[in-house]
């Protein structure tokens, strides 16, 4: 909407610009006005054309903070319990700075591009899979999280490439633009971005199909010389109504010592879906069906198809321009021990989340305000020798609570 009235100002200010003609005789006059028209005419052809060709440049961002008070009071100060309870908000007990993102981006009638760089703790998290970073590991200091271009070649086909934020979920990076501030079980162990080429190809305002290729999950560098195949449909059955149904597969083995490729898979079926219900009241859902099989990325291999899934509700509620309510409710299943939330044992295990989120909106929109209350519970540990080896740790540092609930604050600025 932006870019529509700036470039609707620009053409009234040029036609503005132009004078008018004297009126003299009206011979004079009726000449004076036809040559001015097209001269006119030519200008302002000219001018949409260059403001087409020259397009436009954005830049935009956010940074945010927490504070999450852990009731457990772990000695540590830590949210994570025994393996990743938490992708981001893992600090507790203490003001917590969390990603600082800046994006740049430039378009036109046929492209664009997109640099979305990011700084702080959360840069360094959400590119985990970079070792080392480009100014040193655990720097956090500077993370590519998106650099990418668009090139339109029609109405409807539209081709990107370059390093891209993943289809899959419901949930975003992006603290903004997510309405709880913590993220889900869903997002946390399925892939943050891909490198690669992929096409969108718009059937209508209601139907699209994208296909693509990637590089291994969440890596800069390829791992070999496999490439994963992505896809997404996207339809829109009604007004308000969004559905997309995603789709992942692809080989993340690391080469033997003859530079083969041993025989793997890294698979996600992934539903989402929206809906308005209401001016205030916005429903969603997220379900994903995950396998894998061989080695993921140096890990252990897995001589069989592991699955893995879960699923999560969402429900938010405007009750003024200046305040929201949201509530999360997720189940993710890992018994099988194909993804990384383990237990204290290192097995696999299951957790249901509960996650209630207020959202206050104030500083014309640029600043929000997010109190939030969540609560997590893995599968209890009932065997012999094991009431010290459950999912979260106390406050003495002994690991018997298989329960977690914070109490946070995040401070979101966005411009």
């Amino acid at each position: 909407m932006q870019k529509l009235q700036l470039l609707v100002l620009c053409l009234f200010s040029t036609f503005l610009a132009f004078p008018k003609g004297i009126e003299e005789k009206k011979s004079d006059a009726k000449t004076e006005t036809k040559t001015e028209a097209k001269v006119e005419a030519k200008t302002e052809a000219k001018t949409e054309g260059e403001e087409e060709k020259k397009g436009s440049f954005t830049f935009s961002g956010y940074i945010d903070s927490y504070y999450s008070a852990n009731f457990n009071k772990p000695a540590s100060r830590s949210n994570l319990g025994a393996y990743y309870a938490r992708v981001f908000d893992q600090k507790s007990g203490q003001i917590s700075l969390g990603l600082v993102q800046t994006k740049m981006q430039y378009s036109n009638e046929k492209s664009d591009v997109v640099i979305d760089l990011a700084f702080g703790p959360n840069a360094d998290l959400g590119n985990y899979g970079n070792l080392l970073g480009p100014l040193g590991s655990g720097s956090t200091a500077l993370a590519i999280k998106q650099a990418y271009f668009n090139w339109k070649a029609s109405s409807k086909l539209t081709f990107t490439a370059g390093q891209f934020g993943t289809h899959i979920g419901y949930e975003v990076i992006d603290a903004p633009v997510n309405f709880n501030y913590s993220l889900s079980n869903l997002f946390n162990n399925g892939p943050f971005y891909h490198v690669g080429v992929k096409g969108t190809y718009a059937f209508s305002d209601k139907v699209s199909l994208m296909l693509g290729l990637v590089n291994n999950v969440d890596n800069l560098n390829d791992n070999n010389r496999k490439k994963g195949f992505i896809s997404q449909l996207f339809v829109n059955p009604a007004k308000g109504w969004n559905v997309y149904l995603n789709f992942i597969n692809s080989n993340e083995a690391s080469t033997d010592d003859q530079g083969n490729t041993p025989d793997a898979h890294y698979r996600v079926v992934d539903f989402v879906t929206t809906l308005q219900a209401t001016d205030k009241l916005l429903i969603g859902a997220n379900a994903a069906f995950g396998s894998q099989k061989g080695s993921y990325q140096g890990g252990a291999v897995l001589t069989e198809s592991t699955p893995w899934g879960g699923a999560a509700g969402y429900l938010s509620y405007a009750a003024s321009d200046l305040f929201s309510i949201g509530a999360r409710y997720e189940y993710f299943d890992n018994t099988a021990g194909a993804r990384a939330l383990l237990n204290r044992l290192g097995n696999g295990t299951s957790v249901n989340s509960l996650t209630l989120t207020g959202n206050f909106t104030v500083a014309d929109g640029h600043l929000l305000i997010k109190p939030e209350f969540r609560m997590d519970s893995y599968k209890k540990l009932t065997g012999a020798g094991e009431s010290g080896q459950q999912q979260f740790e106390d406050s003495k540092g002994a690991f018997t609570k298989n329960a977690q609930s914070t109490l946070g604050l995040a401070l979101i600025y966005k411009f």
